[in-house]
């Protein structure tokens, strides 16, 4: 159970890094026209907000250090 929680705590607080300090985004589709059958979508690279990149490096960052301080 250390060795798991040292590497998901290192994953975390690697793409918690990411997140908050790169331009990570996402495609999100929508449809700001609708007549009838016909429809008008647009897809836009929407960015992934900074505060789930400060969450994965804090909570990588528990999860590390608890798998680092735990004993056996």
């Amino acid at each position: 159970m250390r060795i798991a929680s040292i590497l998901v705590g290192i994953v975390l607080l690697a793409l918690g890094i990411w997140v908050a300090f790169g331009n990570v985004t996402y495609p999100s589709t929508e449809t700001p026209f609708r007549l009838g059958q016909i429809e008008v979508k647009t897809t836009i690279d929407k960015p992934v907000p900074a505060a789930l990149g400060y969450a994965g490096i804090a909570i990588g960052g528990v999860l590390l250090l608890v798998g680092a301080l735990k004993k056996r």
